[in-house]
């Protein structure tokens, strides 16, 4: 899927809250360039887990999602676990957190970070 693509028919939902939180850290770092990456691979306690870390280039494959102006890549790899699915952040008891609700994931761990389809 092209980055126009996605931008016209979001293939996730990026909230508004976890958008805030990548501003507030791209801000910290002092490089406007920074885009959140999020990706699959392999490992974690269900076979595959979540990642995620900041990056400065856009590849022409990429996923582009836009939420506030802030924008979240993901590789053509990855996209095709995470249709469908929400990225929020939340700050509770249990401690603050990027979390991903993947309605394609058929078991999750107890942590949330790893999973299986």
């Amino acid at each position: 899927m092209s980055t126009a693509e996605a931008e016209s028919e979001s293939p996730l939902i990026f909230t508004e809250t976890a958008a805030a939180k990548v501003a507030e850290l791209v801000a910290a770092e002092d490089n406007p360039n920074l885009k959140l990456r999020v990706y699959i691979q392999g490992g974690g306690c269900s076979g595959m887990q979540y990642g995620f870390t900041f990056d400065e280039n856009e590849s022409e494959d990429d996923t582009k999602v836009v939420t506030n102006g802030v924008t979240l890549l993901i590789d053509p790899m990855s996209i095709q676990y995470l249709t469908g699915a929400t990225i929020d952040y939340v700050d509770n008891l249990q401690g603050s957190q990027f979390v991903i609700n993947n309605p394609n994931a058929a078991t999750t761990c107890g942590c949330g970070s790893s999973f299986s389809v």
